[in-house]
């Protein structure tokens, strides 16, 4: 036996190469890190070794500055086309117009970081999981010492309650279970082993001799070498995949960037030819370069930026109202154009509570329906309503559940005087207790007539729990399960419940429905199994339930001695089920082209149940496990995730595969998930959905929306309002492009025809802000169109003008332009002696184009007369506003000089009035003959 430590750094080094420990014998391991099994290490030994390999916890990636984030804002390529705006109008002595865009600038740039502002906390997160403190052997003594102290070789013990506090390769498991549900998926706790001998290449999730950082102990007790720590834990890779994926641009900024240099390229081209060719026509340059900063300050949506950003944080709020929590900005876009959604099973598809679903009694199955924690539901025989007291084996078997139990209820009044109900304990166990509760049972009553007096806890060898209960209480003649004619109940009760296999190796006897019992033969046991074999194929996790009756307490009961000729009851099986929400919320997402696939840690039989019950797995379609993965390339894996549907007993390596495979074919990807494991996926996807009632800080931190109710359907929700959302910002920059063009036209043309801009730049400027603004914001609240979730997903590629909307903005800008010129002329032609009443008639035309068109602005398909003209009280009272502040403009004597405008009189009014619907009704026509709606209002 070694007296010391002699640690080397050799020794070790494979752990750094994810050395596969939980393939080694224990004895092996300890050898290996060169530890004793009873003493642990030294000292001395551990503080070397923590300076060989640095303290247990994780690398924390730099945050992003509050700089960085402003300077963010600075990047588009419009915002930098408005700052040279700015800064040409400042040179020229134009103050009034350079400080209007640097207004807007800054509003834009204030608005983005006061809405995107969030650090990047995910490692931080990360860090909270590991416990504060954790109880090791050195120097042969217990000791309690900080996690981040530990290092590979110490000696830990583990407890109910404990979070694992380093990758632990475990020497002893005493009833020991551990939820991984936050590292693996797995929906119930996981029973370890720590004498079993497994394979090289086994998945994570079933890795059962291996407790994990970040983990909690269920159930049991433990002791086990530390193997790995810091950043070479599970947890600490998944910190090294979070720092090595990069945010990237939205679909939407991607399109907005393109629209900016469109728009900016195109700009500079126009102002070239305009001031060459007035400066060939000998024009005064300076002249010429002030038409050309019209011409620039017009093709410029000033507004843009700003009413982007104010419409994404309005849909924000709304997103709120659907459960949606939006932590970036320029994610409320992105689900709108998801065509694929990436769902974790537990919780989001299923209700992350244990339920019995089925009892076996008797060759006949009983099926019991509610779901959860609450005491209500119905008993149903071929899918009829019974009444469960008419079937008395089904209560033996419940009762006996109910009493071989560690699990509890707590019943609290809840608001509105309804109950609310909380389950303490193993979610199995949990769910039995429930089942009794719905068939009538008090637990109170039941246990105070059947008092547990003995136990022998379950075992991962012998797979069953064997209780001993009193049967001479006064109360038990009230409940009495183990009674007939052919025996009355005298001296103890002993219930067995486990594996199926192993407690009908027991019996001798069955029970029937009417509480009789009757021999065990063969051809009844090939029933029994027959039946356990139909509930699993169903990927229900059966139990099965057995009792016998004894004259005496042994002192200290052998489960030899207590499993002799034991009575079997029934089968009880549970299931994590589907949400009731998610079939429906399934079948919408179909119907808008959206496709949904199932990534769980969870076992293949139990994700296919779970995907066919509820219509996710589609005809033809497979599932895929992790280890099915782990032989494909990416390009095999490419060609596979079209068809695959499932995907069971995934690691956090193949979810980024998944999703990298998707990405790459094309798709724009939502990945939702809650625990650990899931975080490095839902920040490569497009948008990240963590959950906010069960993910972990990890997960929350590394995604673009939180859901606040961890539901699928309102994912698809969220999917719908990000939809209305796009939908709205293209209806606001399809109209605010239609005026930018036009304007664009008017000054080329009327500087070609009349040799004068009809608009000037401060004029301009106004429409762009004012005129244009308020319309563009109230387009932003719109409900949608009402066949908005029958379209495809958008083409990621798609641009954000398409091709109907480039036909609607030649359209449109050639009747804006067309109608201007006509006032500019008539103007000219009614008042000859002054300009001021043509460049006024010209301006007060286009503002009041601009405003009635931003009503047929409403909708891409549907005509105004039909989705109702004065139903948006917003773009009511914005064009109300904007149309008194242009009868300012005009009309009072102060601000005639800055815009350039002379109060107008009826007679001007007249053709204005004529002139100003032109472009409402080119609208109207292009949408008809290009457009079609799928729905009827």
């Amino acid at each position: 036996m070694k007296t010391e430590n002699s640690f080397s750094p050799q020794l070790i080094a494979t752990e750094k190469e994810g050395h596969a420990w939980h393939a080694m014998q224990s004895s092996d391991v300890i050898q290996h890190l060169d530890t004793l099994s009873d003493k642990g290490l030294t000292t001395q030994e551990a503080e070397k070794r923590l300076q060989e390999y640095g303290p247990n916890a994780l690398r924390e990636a730099p945050p992003t500055t509050f700089l960085q984030m402003l300077k963010d804002q600075f990047t588009s390529f419009i915002v930098i086309l408005l700052l040279i705006a700015a800064v040409i109008s400042a040179l020229l002595g134009d103050y009034v117009e350079a400080g209007a865009i640097m207004l807007i600038v800054i509003l834009n740039a204030t608005l983005g970081v006061v809405q995107e502002r969030r650090a990047e906390q995910a490692l931080a997160a990360l860090r909270k999981l590991a416990a504060p403190d954790a109880h090791v052997i050195r120097d042969g003594s217990r000791q309690v010492i900080p996690s981040t102290q530990l290092v590979p070789g110490d000696l830990v013990l583990l407890e109910a309650g404990n979070y694992i506090p380093a990758d632990i390769r475990l020497l002893e498991a005493i009833n020991l279970r551990i939820e991984e549900a936050a590292l693996t998926g797995e929906s119930v706790p996981v029973e370890k082993d720590a004498s079993v001998h497994l394979e090289t290449d086994i998945p994570l999730g079933d890795r059962k001799n291996t407790s994990f950082m970040g983990t909690l102990v269920n159930y049991g007790r433990g002791k086990g070498v530390v193997v790995a720590t810091g950043m070479h834990t599970q947890i600490g890779l998944i910190a090294e995949m979070l720092q090595s994926v990069e945010n990237e641009p939205t679909p939407l900024q991607k399109r907005l960037e393109q629209l900016g240099k469109t728009l900016g390229y195109a700009c500079l081209v126009i102002c070239a030819v305009v001031f060459v060719e007035g400066w060939i026509e000998g024009n005064n340059p300076l002249d010429m370069f002030m038409v050309a900063v019209s011409l620039a300050v017009a093709a410029v949506p000033e507004g843009l930026p700003a009413v982007v950003t104010i419409s994404l944080a309005m849909g924000m709020r709304e997103m709120i109202k659907r459960h949606a929590l939006i932590r970036r900005l320029s994610s409320v876009e992105t689900l709108g154009s998801a065509t694929v959604i990436c769902s974790d099973k537990t919780g989001t598809l299923t209700q992350n509570e244990m339920t019995v679903t089925r009892v076996w009694v008797d060759d006949q199955f009983i099926d019991i329906t509610g779901s959860g924690y609450m005491p209500q539901g119905e008993f149903l025989v071929d899918k009829k309503a019974v009444e469960v007291s008419n079937y008395q084996g089904v209560l033996t078997a419940l009762w006996v559940a109910a009493l071989n139990n560690d699990a509890d209820l707590e019943i609290k009044e809840g608001e509105n005087g309804n109950p609310t109900v909380r389950m303490v304990g193993d979610p199995t166990e949990g769910a039995m207790i429930v089942a009794a509760v719905k068939a009538g049972a008090n637990l109170t009553n039941l246990n105070e007539a059947y008092p547990r007096l003995k136990e022998i806890p379950f075992d991962s060898i012998r797979k069953r729990m064997i209780t001993i209960h009193g049967l001479n209480n006064p109360r038990s003649e009230d409940i009495s399960p183990f009674n007939d004619d052919q025996e009355k109940p005298d001296g103890y009760a002993v219930l067995v419940k486990g594996a199926p296999d192993m407690v009908l190796e027991l019996c001798q006897r069955y029970q029937g429905m009417d509480d009789t019992r009757h021999s065990l033969d063969e051809n009844r046991r090939m029933q029994i199994l027959k039946a356990n074999d139909m509930m699993t194929q169903d990927a229900l996790r059966v139990l099965g339930l057995a009792y016998r009756l004894i004259p005496e307490l042994p002192d200290e009961p052998k489960s030899e001695d207590m499993e002799d000729n034991l009575v079997f009851v029934g089968l009880i099986g549970m299931i994590d089920p589907p949400r009731l929400e998610a079939t429906p919320a399934l079948e919408k997402a179909g119907n808008a082209g959206i496709r949904t696939i199932m990534i769980t840690g969870d076992y293949p039989n139990t994700a296919r149940a779970i995907a066919e019950s509820i219509g996710l797995l589609n005809p033809g379609h497979q599932v895929l496990t992790g280890a099915d993965l782990d032989s494909m390339s990416d390009l095999e894996l490419m060609k596979q995730v079209a068809y695959t549907d499932v995907f069971a007993r995934v690691s956090p390596e193949h979810k980024m595969r998944i999703v990298e495979a998707l990405r790459d074919s094309g798709e724009v990807v939502a990945m939702t998930g809650d625990g650990v494991n899931d975080a490095p996926s839902i920040k490569r996807a497009d948008i990240g959905v963590a959950m906010g009632i069960t993910g972990t800080d990890v997960a929350k931190e590394s995604a673009d929306m939180v859901l606040t109710d961890d539901n699928y359907a309102s994912i698809v929700s969220a999917v719908e309002q990000g939809r209305i959302i796009y939908s709205n910002i293209r209806k606001f920059v399809y109209y605010l492009i239609c005026c930018n063009v036009a304007e664009i036209l008017i000054i080329f043309l009327g500087t070609l025809i009349h040799r004068i801009s009809p608009l000037t730049a401060i004029q301009l400027l106004w429409l762009n802000l004012i005129t244009d603004g308020a319309p563009a914001l109230a387009l932003s609240t719109e409900k949608g169109d009402p066949d908005i979730m029958d379209q495809p997903p958008r083409a990621p590629t798609e641009p954000i003008i398409n091709r109907f909307m480039q036909i609607g903005v030649v359209a449109q800008s050639i009747a804006d332009t067309a109608v201007v010129l006509a006032a500019f002329a008539l103007g000219k032609y009614l008042f000859p002696q002054t300009l001021e009443y043509a460049e006024s008639m010209a301006f007060v035309t286009l503002s009041c184009s601009e405003l009635a068109r931003a009503f047929t602005a409403r909708s891409e398909r549907y005509p105004v007369l039909k989705i109702g003209i004065f139903n948006n009280k917003y773009m009511n009272l914005a064009t109300f506003s904007s149309f008194a502040l242009l009868i300012a403009v005009i009309y009072i004597p102060f601000l005639n000089p800055i815009f350039n405008t002379v109060p107008l009189g009826w007679g001007q009014w007249q053709y204005i009035l004529m002139l100003m619907f032109i472009p409402s009704i080119v609208a109207e026509l292009v949408k008809f003959l290009y457009r079609k709606p799928q729905k009827k209002i």
